[in-house]
C-alpha cells in the first residue's frame, strides 16, 4: 500500500488540502503595481508560510484543526506499527550475529537498523502526548455544553509537542545519510543469503481491521523517508487551520520553519539519483517533464510535472538564489495504473476574467514596444532589466490564467486532478504519452518521495517555462503580421466521422492563437472551405490537428507542425497538403507582414442577422454564409432522428443567445453550437432566413415561379424553375441549393423524424419566398394571403421533389501562385 496516500487519506476524506497551493490571486494580478516577484512561481521570494483559511469563521477553522489533529494521530499510529514491524527481526538478528552461523554480521545489523529504535522512541512519545491531549479534549466535548466545547477547542494546545518532534529531525538526517548503505546491505544479503531472503521478503503489519499486510524489508525502510516529507505537509495544514491569535500559532510556525529548513538541507546535499526496481525488472525512468497549470484545488498554479514510467509527479519549483541549487517541493502524484483521462475545451470564461486578460495583454504589448524601441538600453541598463523582468512576470501570469484546454485525471483510488494547457497540441502530446504508458501492465511501487523530488533538479529536461520575453534576441525569421489559413478538406478517414480542424500558432499571446473550423457532417471526406485568420507576433510554427467529434469525447485523429518562414509565404494563397498520420488535410496559406496595433477592445465582427445575405457572404469570403453551414452540419450530426426537427423550435431565450453569439463572435458561436439543444440550432437557422431583409429567392421572381406551378410535366416545371433561379445572385442561388439538399436528407429519415418533404416545405416556404410587396401584385391588386402561402409552399416543395438539383458551391476558389505541394511531416 502507498504509505503517502495512507498518510494523507484523512485530510482528503475531510476535504482539507494537504499541499499549500500558490499564492496567485487573480483579483489583483492585473494591477501594474502588483505584478511583482512574489506572484511568480519561479521566484525565490515565495511565501514561506501558508495563509489561514480566510473564508472560514474562527469556529470553522477550529473544527478543521481538530479534524487535522485527529488525522495526524491516526497516521502516527500507522507509522508506529510500521516501525515496530521493521524492528521485529532486529533482536533475533543481533542474537544471531554472535553465533557461529550469523544471518547478518553485527556491523550489517547496525547499518540496516541505524537510528530506527531512536526514531521509534521519539514518535512513541509524540503519539502518547497527542493521544492524551485529544482524549482529554474528547471527554470535555462529551461532558460540556456547546459554548464550553468552543472554549475547549480554542484552548487545545499542541505546539510544544510538534516543536519537540521537529527538534529530533536530526535523527532523520543520520538515517538518510545511512539509507543507501542500508539498502545496499539488504539487497546484497537478499541475493546471497536464503535465510535472510525469507525474512526480508515476508514481513507483515497488522492493519486497523486486524488484516495482515505483506511488506518487504526494503519497502519498510522507505517509511521514514516518506515521513520527513509528511511532517512538513501536515504542519502546513495544521498552521492553515490555526487562527493567528491562537496560542499554538507561533510554535507551529517555528516548527514548520525548522522542518522546511531541514528538508531543504537534505535536498541540497543529496547527490544521488536513486531508482526503484519495478516489477519484471523494470526501472523507473523519466519520460517527459514540463510546466503545466494545475487547477486541482480550484486555484490555478503553474507547476513542474514529471512523467515517469509508472507515475505522474507534480512539484512546485523554487528558483534558487545565485550560487545555490534550485529546489522542488512535492505537491502530489498519481500512479499511472488504471488512470483515466478526459479532455475538453473550456473556451467560455467569466466576463471579468476576459477583461482582465485583455488588459494584461495590452500592457504586455505596450511594454514590449517600449523595450523594442530601446534595444541597446538607451534609457539605461537598469530600466531595461527591470522592465524585461516585469514583462516575464506578466507573461507568466498570462500563461497561468489564459489556458482553456482542460485535462481531467481520474485515479482508481478516487483521487482526481485537473490540468490546463495553452494549446490542444501540447495537451495531446501529454495525453498520448500517458495513454501509451497506461496501456501496459503497470504496477506502481510506493515512491520514495524525498528522493524522487530531490532528483528532479538532475533529471529535468525543462529548466523553466518557455517565455518569449526571456529570449535575449528575437529571431529575425519569426513572423509579424497576419496569417490566413483556408481549410479545404481532409481524406484518409477509416470510417465516417464528424470532424473539425484546429489550427494553432506560437509567438506572443497578444492575440488569439487558436481557431478551429466548424464540425463537418458525418463523412469519409469532410469538406470545410473555411478561412481562419491570426494576428501574430514572433510566430515561427503552426500546429494543425484533425479532431473527431462525438457526444462522449472528442478524439485527436492526427496532428502535425508546419514551420512558418517568410521566404516560403506570400500575400497570395499557397495551397498545400499536410500529412497528419494516416490523414491528409488540404489547406491554403498566405501571409501579410505589417506593423501590429495594440490589442484594443476585442474587435466586434459585423452582424450576420438582419443583414443582406450577399453582404454577409462578401465579408466572410464565401458563397454560403457560415451561420447556415454551421447550423446545417450540426443538425445533420445529431438531429436527423429528432422527431419534428424544424417543426418544433427551441426556447426563445436560447435561440436569442445563440443568435447574439453569431452576431458577435463566430468562434464562440461554433463552440456554443455543440452544447446547444438541436431544436435551438434548427430554430436559429429558421430565424436567419426569416430575418433576411430580402428573401433568399429574390421577390421579383415570385410571380414567375408561381406561373411555373401551372406546368403539369414535372421535369419541364423544374427546368423552368431552375432557369429562373439562374438570374438570382450567386450567393442566393448556392445557399438555396445547399439548403434544399439538406432538407432532402432530413426527409430521407421521415420514418423516424416524421418530417416529410411537404412538412419541410411548409416550414421553410414562407421564409424563403415572398412577393415584391407583402399582399400586393405588381399592378396593385390584392393577393389573398392563403393563396400566397400555397405558392410559397408549392414552389419549395417542387424543388425538394427534384432528384437532379445542382450541387451548391459553398466557397469562392482560392487562387494560388504555385502548383499544389504535399508537405509530409
Amino acid at each position: 500500500m502507498d504509505v503517502y496516500q495512507e498518510a494523507l487519506s484523512y485530510l482528503e476524506s475531510h476535504h482539507v488540502t494537504a499541499v499549500e497551493e500558490g499564492g496567485e490571486v487573480l483579483e489583483d494580478v492585473f494591477h501594474e503595481e502588483m505584478v511583482s516577484c512574489f506572484l511568480s512561481p519561479l521566484s525565490s521570494e515565495s511565501m514561506e508560510f501558508p495563509d489561514s483559511l480566510a473564508s472560514c469563521t474562527r469556529e470553522e477553522m477550529l473544527e478543521k484543526r481538530l479534524v487535522v489533529l485527529r488525522g495526524i494521530l491516526e497516521s502516527e499510529e500507522v507509522y508506529l506499527r510500521e516501525l515496530d514491524a521493521l524492528l521485529t527481526p532486529m533482536k533475533a538478528l543481533w542474537a544471531s550475529a554472535g553465533t557461529s552461523q550469523p544471518v547478518l554480521s553485527s556491523q550489517q545489523v547496525q547499518t540496516v537498523f541505524y537510528q530506527i529504535p531512536e526514531l521509534r522512541d521519539v514518535h512513541q512519545s509524540f503519539y502518547s502526548g497527542l493521544k492524551s491531549r485529544l482524549s482529554t479534549h474528547s471527554e470535555a466535548e462529551i461532558s460540556s455544553a456547546e459554548e464550553t466545547v468552543m472554549c475547549s477547542n480554542s484552548e487545545l494546545e499542541m505546539g510544544d509537542l510538534f516543536l519537540k518532534l521537529v527538534n529530533h529531525l536530526g535523527l532523520y538526517g543520520g538515517f538518510i545519510e545511512n539509507y543507501e548503505k542500508a539498502v545496499e546491505v539488504v539487497r546484497k544479503c537478499t541475493q546471497s543469503n536464503p535465510r535472510f531472503r525469507t525474512l526480508a521478503e515476508t514481513m507483515y503489519i497488522n492493519g486497523v481491521d486486524k488484516a495482515r499486510m505483506a511488506y518487504t524489508l526494503e519497502a519498510l525502510l522507505y517509511k521514514p523517508l516518506d515521513r520527513v516529507t509528511k511532517t512538513t505537509l501536515v504542519l502546513r495544514d495544521l498552521l492553515k487551520t490555526t487562527p493567528v491569535e491562537h496560542k499554538d500559532y507561533a510554535a507551529l510556525q517555528e516548527a514548520l520553519r525548522l522542518s522546511q529548513s531541514f528538508l531543504s538541507g537534505v535536498n541540497e546535499s543529496s547527490q544521488s539519483k536513486r531508482e526503484v526496481t519495478l516489477t519484471h525488472g523494470m526501472r523507473r525512468q523519466l519520460m517527459r517533464d514540463g510546466f503545466v497549470v494545475d487547477a486541482s484545488e480550484g486555484v490555478r498554479s503553474l507547476r513542474h510535472f514529471f512523467l515517469y514510467t509508472d507515475l505522474l509527479l507534480c512539484t512546485r519549483f523554487k528558483h534558487a538564489a545565485r550560487g545555490k541549487q534550485d529546489q522542488y517541493r512535492f505537491s502530489w502524484y498519481l500512479p499511472l495504473a488504471g488512470l483515466r483521462l478526459r479532455w475538453v475545451a473550456d473556451h467560455e470564461q467569466p466576463p471579468d476574467m476576459t477583461v482582465r486578460l485583455h488588459t494584461l495583454r495590452t500592457k504586455m504589448f505596450l511594454l514590449r514596444q517600449q523595450l523594442h524601441q530601446n534595444p541597446k538600453g538607451s534609457r539605461g541598463l537598469t530600466w531595461t532589466a527591470r522592465n524585461r523582468k516585469k514583462l516575464e512576470q506578466m507573461e507568466l501570469l498570462l500563461l497561468t490564467h489564459s489556458p482553456v484546454y482542460r485535462l481531467d485525471l481520474h485515479s482508481p483510488n478516487g483521487k482526481s486532478h485537473t490540468l490546463f494547457f495553452p494549446s490542444l497540441y501540447e495537451l495531446e502530446e501529454w495525453r498520448d504519452t500517458i495513454h501509451k504508458l497506461t496501456t501496459g501492465n503497470i504496477e506502481t511501487v510506493p515512491p520514495d518521495l524525498l528522493t524522487l523530488t530531490g532528483a528532479c533538479v538532475k533529471l529535468r529536461m525543462t529548466q523553466q517555462p518557455h517565455l518569449h520575453s526571456s529570449d535575449a534576441a528575437e529571431d529575425e525569421k519569426s513572423l509579424c503580421g497576419t496569417i490566413s489559413v483556408a481549410i479545404h478538406s481532409a481524406s484518409g478517414l477509416q470510417e465516417p466521422a464528424c470532424v473539425y480542424v484546429c489550427v494553432e500558432v506560437d509567438g506572443y499571446e497578444f492575440y488569439d492563437k487558436q481557431a478551429q473550423t466548424h464540425s463537418s457532417v458525418l463523412s469519409l471526406n469532410p469538406h470545410w472551405d473555411q478561412e481562419l485568420s491570426f494576428q501574430v507576433d514572433g510566430a515561427q510554427k503552426m500546429m494543425v490537428l484533425c479532431v473527431s467529434q462525438s457526444d462522449r469525447e472528442d478524439t485527436v485523429l492526427g496532428k502535425t507542425t508546419v514551420q512558418l518562414e517568410s521566404t516560403n509565404l506570400s500575400s497570395r494563397w499557397k495551397r498545400q497538403t499536410l500529412q497528419l498520420g494516416q490523414l491528409e488535410v488540404t489547406l491554403s496559406l498566405k501571409y501579410c507582414p505589417h506593423q501590429l496595433e495594440a490589442p484594443g477592445t476585442p474587435i466586434q465582427q459585423p452582424p450576420v442577422f438582419c443583414v443582406p445575405i450577399e453582404k454577409v457572404a462578401q465579408q466572410e469570403g464565401v458563397l454560403v454564409p457560415h451561420v447556415v453551414r454551421c447550423c446545417v452540419e450540426e443538425v445533420e450530426r445529431r438531429g436527423m432522428d429528432e422527431v419534428g426537427i424544424y417543426r418544433i423550435s427551441g426556447t426563445a431565450t436560447d435561440i436569442s443567445s445563440l443568435k447574439a453569439a453569431f452576431n458577435s463572435n463566430l468562434r464562440e458561436a461554433v463552440s456554443r453550437l455543440r452544447s446547444a439543444e438541436v431544436n435551438t440550432v434548427s430554430g436559429v437557422l429558421k430565424l436567419y432566413f426569416r430575418e433576411l431583409p430580402e428573401p433568399l429567392i429574390p421577390p421579383d421572381l415570385f410571380q414567375s415561379l408561381a406561373k411555373t406551378l401551372d406546368i403539369q410535366d414535372t421535369n419541364s416545371r423544374l427546368v423552368s424553375m431552375l432557369s429562373l433561379l439562374q438570374s438570382s445572385p450567386d450567393v442566393n442561388r448556392n445557399t438555396f441549393f445547399y439548403l434544399m439538399h439538406h432538407l432532402q436528407r432530413v426527409a430521407q429519415r421521415q420514418d423516424v423524424n416524421k418530417m416529410t418533404l411537404l412538412n419541410l416545405a411548409t416550414v421553410f416556404g414562407p421564409s424563403l419566398l415572398r412577393p415584391p410587396m407583402a399582399g400586393l401584385e405588381h399592378n396593385g391588386a390584392t393577393v389573398d394571403i392563403s393563396q400566397e402561402v400555397v405558392i410559397q409552399v408549392q414552389v419549395v416543395f417542387s424543388f425538394l421533389q427534384s432528384n437532379n438539383l445542382p450541387e451548391a458551391q459553398t466557397s469562392l476558389p482560392y487562387s494560388s501562385d504555385s502548383e499544389d505541394e504535399t508537405t509530409h511531416m
